[in-house]
């Protein structure tokens, strides 16, 4: 598993390359929960996600070969989006595949940033694509299933730890495992007396049904949330979770988009859904820990257009 020394390397390697992001309390969420909430705000990071921590530490450890050929990501928007941009200010080829539910943001600015973008049917399909476009040559950057991806995650639970006050549960949005990999590991060395939760949507619980199963399994993607559908987590990222994390809550769709709509409203965060789905599940957490809960959120990305926030907002009766 990784550990501190991977993500202390990984921090180191970064720097200079992404954001320090704010952690911030929130005196509007902590009315809203009844209990101190203290935000990592990772939707501020360059290209508006965590992804580009693990994204360009990966880049920067490829050889020149590796870097001559190209690399490619497999995404449901925030990744590709990461490794799009921070191959482009490295001068490498990049080529993302992602599904057709992608956001359309996702894909333009992706393509915007140099990259070659390559559309396929569904998740399933997205994962085909890049196994023969890596015969070809080109280096995986995988969103979730590297340990050196997962170190270069892991910088924001080490900043967390570092610039937060007291906490007593920190919960991180979980699609392949690799966010909440990395920031379990740091806050076991860094805070070990700190519960981490992870958070799914219904539809997206590749790690729940994980941990059910004793092992990865495949699930049939139905969310709404694209950056969170993962059509199964590693082994990797299972034992990771299994080891380091309390629970996996989750979420459905609805409440995910409502937890959107009271970021924006309390505490004026434009959040995606990804992130959304962190306050229903922290009011569940805060139930079962009671008053004396310091909750943690890991705000990981705000990806998502006015449209889209429009359109969801309409489907589930959220006006």
């Amino acid at each position: 598993m990784i550990g501190i020394t991977g993500i202390e390397a990984a921090a180191e390697r970064i720097a200079g390359h992404v954001v320090r992001t704010p952690t911030v309390p929130s005196p509007g969420l902590s009315a809203l929960l009844g209990v101190p909430v203290t935000a990592k705000l990772e939707l501020l990071q360059r290209t508006g996600s965590f992804k580009a921590r693990g994204a360009v530490a990966k880049l920067l450890t490829l050889t020149e070969a590796e870097r001559a050929a190209g690399v490619v990501a497999v995404s449901g928007g925030n990744h590709g989006i990461a490794v799009a941009v921070m191959a482009a200010a490295l001068d490498v080829k990049a080529t993302v595949v992602m599904p057709r539910s992608a956001l359309a943001r996702s894909v333009g600015i992706a393509e915007e940033a140099g990259a070659v973008v390559r559309l396929t049917d569904g998740m399933d399909g997205a994962f085909a694509l890049v196994d023969r476009l890596r015969e070809e040559g080109l280096t995986l950057v995988h969103p979730f299933d590297d340990p050196v991806v997962i170190a270069g995650q892991g910088t924001v639970g080490l900043e967390f730890a570092e610039d937060a006050g007291e906490l007593t549960d920190v919960l991180v949005s979980i699609g392949g495992g690799g966010l909440i990999s990395g920031v379990a590991a740091a806050l076991r060395a860094r805070r070990p007396g700190v519960r981490v939760w992870g958070v799914e949507t219904k539809g997206a619980e590749s790690m729940s049904r994980a941990l059910a199963a004793g092992g990865p399994t495949p699930v049939e993607l139905s969310s709404i949330v694209t950056t969170l559908s993962a059509p199964a987590v590693s082994r990797l990222t299972y034992e990771m979770v299994s080891e380091l994390v309390t629970e996996v809550l989750v979420v459905p769709d609805r409440e995910a988009v409502a937890g959107s709509l009271e970021f924006a409203e309390h505490a004026k965060l434009w959040t995606e859904p990804a992130a959304g789905c962190l306050l229903p599940a922290a009011r569940r957490v805060v139930e079962r820990v009671g008053d004396g809960a310091r909750i943690g959120l890991v705000v990981c990305g705000g990806n998502a257009q006015a449209g889209d926030m429009a359109a969801w907002t309409d489907r589930f009766g959220l006006r």
